[in-house]
């Protein structure tokens, strides 16, 4: 079953979750771990925000 949650986030709260995402992503990189989870929630987040 797949569910879909909306939660609204202000422009300060979008870029922080966006920032904190793209440093746990960095950090999987350094350590050579795959990342395409977080590529995925990443892209989904910034495309929902410019919208």
């Amino acid at each position: 079953m797949n569910r879909k949650i909306k939660i609204k986030f202000t422009v300060f709260e979008c870029n922080l979750l966006v920032n904190g995402m793209n440093e746990f992503r960095n950090m999987l990189l350094a350590e050579d771990l795959p990342t395409e989870d977080v590529d995925e929630l990443l892209l989904k987040i910034i495309d929902k925000s410019e919208k």
